[in-house]
């Protein structure tokens, strides 16, 4: 593998000016010592060197404005092509976010209440069971009728009892053998096929009374398109993607961006970085060109857009500024607040808490790690994250794009951002 770092220099978002009014500090910057992000360009040249990732790009926003926006390392290695400003990533749970932002779109509307039964809308989920046996084999023996609903709330916090096909559990062979899918796939399927075999699999727990990461936000964007009566890929482009100016963030892309849509690599162990071919993973992609080849025919919530670190940003500054941007209304106040307000202990031990997609730092102390009280954050399961912090003003955003990495760069950038701060 060739490890020759190709660094491409910080670039003035100029020609954006216009449309995001996000404007990029090359010195001088309010609130940060610039000399210290330095510090970012050598712990992620570091990784490209040793092979740990093939590049990567990385964007600060603080107090609105970009003040560090830089590419690394190599788009795709074979080709020595070098990763760009604007390449673009498979996003895969960051799309969560934005899901959840269009079903509070819909909310606001007053088209339902959060508390709402899923199956006022979607009737195929009012009858669940909740899986009370599982034999040897993974097969469930025995499942009790569920005695609350799952709510739409439910869905935004992974409080649903729904789980994912990818991550073991006792739903795990119960969801293979119906054909479920993670969200990601060339085939010729629908949102709506893949939501009523969901709802004939019984459920991980009584709705409301854990947490469980998977398919509700699937789910989620399910329910979007039947109240709004657009597919999912519509509305978020009616109400998200075009008001904020994000022209880059597609389920599918347009043939003429094919080109900047980077290379997926597997971790191989005693090989290293190998471009991914749709096996050798625990997430089913069928295949790693899945954005630009296919049906496109499935609009996963939970996974499926593609985006480059600037749209995203753009997403992130419109919750930072309490859902709006550069005049572009998409949320109200209060629909971020309670967004970014903790509900659920998602990892055990309340650090941090979950909010309404998002995870949310709510004891600093207890979190043990750089941030600020009320910081909310989540990525994506192929090497991308972000975090907004609403008391320091600040963004940051981390794309790369290897599954399994050894990498653990993407959590330590955060540490990287806020050292450099004044």
């Amino acid at each position: 593998m060739n490890k020759t770092v190709v660094v491409i220099a910080a670039m003035t978002l100029v020609a954006a000016l216009a449309l995001t009014q996000i404007a990029m500090r090359d010195a001088d910057a309010p609130g940060i010592i610039i000399e210290r992000l330095a510090r970012i360009d050598s712990a992620i040249n570091t990784e490209v060197e040793a092979g740990e990732i093939p590049g990567a790009v990385a964007l600060i926003v603080k107090n609105g404005e970009v003040v560090y926006h830089k590419s690394f390392g190599f788009a795709d290695i074979d080709s020595q092509s070098p990763m760009q400003p604007d390449s673009i990533f498979r996003i895969a749970s960051m799309t969560k976010s934005i899901t959840t932002v269009a079903a509070m779109v819909l909310y606001e509307q007053g088209h339902f209440r959060l508390n709402d039964p899923v199956a006022r809308y979607i009737p195929e989920f009012a009858e669940m069971s909740v899986i009370s046996e599982v034999d040897g084999e993974g097969n469930v023996t025995a499942a009790v009728p569920a005695t609350k609903p799952i709510k739409i709330i439910d869905l935004m916090t992974h409080s649903s009892g729904i789980g994912y096909p990818f991550i073991p559990s006792k739903a795990q062979k119960t969801y293979y053998d119906a054909g479920l899918i993670d969200g990601l796939t060339i085939k010729d399927l629908k949102l709506a096929s893949q939501m009523k075999l969901l709802a004939a699999q019984p459920l991980l727990f009584e709705p409301g009374s854990e947490f469980a990461y998977g398919l509700s936000t699937d789910l989620l964007g399910y329910l979007v398109e039947v109240v709004s009566g657009k597919t999912l890929d519509r509305f978020f482009a009616d109400e998200i993607f075009e008001p904020l100016g994000m022209d880059d963030t597609h389920f599918y892309l347009p043939e003429s961006k094919y080109g900047r849509l980077v290379t997926l690599y597997n971790d191989v162990d005693g090989v290293g970085l190998v471009a991914h071919e749709g096996t050798g993973t625990d997430i089913e992609v069928n295949d790693s060109l899945y954005p630009v080849i296919g049906a496109k025919t499935y609009f996963s919530g939970g996974a499926g857009l593609s985006s480059t670190a600037e749209d995203y940003a753009l997403f992130l500054q419109m919750l930072l500024n309490d859902g709006e941007l550069n005049g572009a209304r998409i949320l109200g106040r209060k629909s971020v607040e309670l967004m970014r307000t903790g509900r659920v202990d998602w990892d055990g031990d309340d650090v941090p808490d979950f909010g309404l997609g998002f995870a949310v730092v709510s004891d600093v102390g207890k979190n043990g790690e750089l941030a600020s009280p009320g910081t909310y954050a989540w990525g994506g399961a192929f090497d991308t994250s972000y975090w907004i912090d609403p008391e320091e003003k600040l963004i940051g955003v981390y794309m790369s794009q290897a599954r399994p990495t050894k990498s653990d760069l993407g959590r330590r950038f955060s540490t990287l951002v806020y050292q450099a701060l004044e």
